[in-house]
């Protein structure tokens, strides 16, 4: 390749020159790329988004994969009662090449055949909260909310804030979330062996339905007037409960709450709140998927044991974790400073 020089005495490179400069450039561009293979991309689909509950896990996953090189999207229903979203979700992740799939189930058995078909397209899937009815192995896994634990936490609560004696209901009772009928299996279990004097008085099917769990509430507190504490299993049902409390201050009834939407303890009869970690339940799961495309085993199943919250330790390092909305991991957030 020949290049003349202007009367200026510059280099001066005509229209074929130039054509094959860009040519060789284009190659070596191509050649750098060359052994080097594409990020995995690993799909994150919560039961919602912009919740306590599930931002955490947001935070959880992008730092793992911020850490181990991956590309995480990031994706849910705008609610929890959206199953047909979710499902629609989980299918076209299903379809869009990606190597892993993390699904928190909006519904225990309506999931099932969505996870299922992701599963027989190659994606190593990671259910956490609450399982499906599908056993671990292959490309499953599980990283669970340890529901047995938390009904447990529930019950030791309740028993020292009552004293031992006492009558209490529980709201909130979910068929289609499995965690939620564990959670409350186990606490009822605990009560009768430890603490027999604890009488439940009344068990309130639940949903997703805000007013649906209000009107539960009213119905349960005026049938139950001298009822001293109740036990809410999920947001939508503490929403209700305490809206209600709200309405009618002469109620004492105390609140114990799953999964609540936010730490304040903005009423003063909200004795306490249990919490799942699902920051972590994010990073594990990201990590299960990145350690298997590595040939490395995994743990089929792991439960993370949820956290109670009091007036106590609300403020403190490891409440702020787990209640941080701030998804975020922190490499990416940015800093400022003011230079004089």
């Amino acid at each position: 390749m020949r290049i003349a020089n202007n009367r200026d005495g510059c280099a001066q490179i005509g229209p074929v020159e130039r054509s094959r400069i860009s040519a060789i450039l284009l190659a070596l561009i191509l050649l750098s790329g060359c052994g080097k293979s594409a990020a995995p991309r690993i799909a994150v689909i919560p039961r919602t988004t912009g919740t306590m509950m599930w931002e955490p896990e947001h935070g959880g996953a992008l730092a793992a994969a911020l850490s181990s090189g991956t590309h995480v999207y990031w994706n849910a229903p705008t609610r929890e009662d959206d199953i047909h979203g979710q499902i629609a979700i989980v299918d076209r992740v299903a379809e869009g090449g990606y190597q892993g799939l993390i699904l928190a189930p909006d519904h225990a058995l309506a999931l099932v055949t969505p996870v299922r078909r992701a599963i027989s397209r190659g994606l190593r899937t990671v259910i956490i909260g609450s399982p499906l009815a599908i056993p671990p192995g292959g490309r499953l896994w599980y990283v669970l909310n340890d529901e047995d634990a938390g009904g447990r936490i529930a019950a030791q609560r309740v028993a020292s804030i009552l004293h031992g004696e006492g009558s209490i209901a529980i709201v909130g009772i979910d068929p289609d979330i499995s965690g939620i009928m564990d959670r409350a299996r186990s606490m009822e279990q605990y009560l009768a062996e430890h603490y027999p004097r604890i009488r439940i008085v009344a068990n309130k099917i639940g949903s997703f339905n805000v007013p649906h769990e209000q009107q539960v509430a009213e119905e349960t507190l005026k049938d139950n007037p001298d009822l001293d504490a109740v036990i809410s299993l999920n947001a939508t049902s503490t929403r209700g409960v305490l809206s209600t409390i709200r309405s009618n201050p002469s109620i004492r009834t105390r609140v114990i709450a799953f999964d609540p939407d936010s730490p304040a303890f903005d009423s003063p009869n909200l004795d306490s709140l249990i919490l799942q970690d699902t920051r972590k339940m994010g990073a594990e799961a990201v990590r299960t998927i990145v350690a298997d495309l590595q040939g490395q085993s995994m743990p089929t199943t792991m439960r993370l044991e949820p956290v109670l919250v009091t007036r106590e330790n609300v403020s403190s390092e490891e409440v702020h974790q787990l209640t941080s909305m701030d998804w975020r991991p922190a490499p990416m957030r940015w800093k400022w400073s003011v230079h004089p």
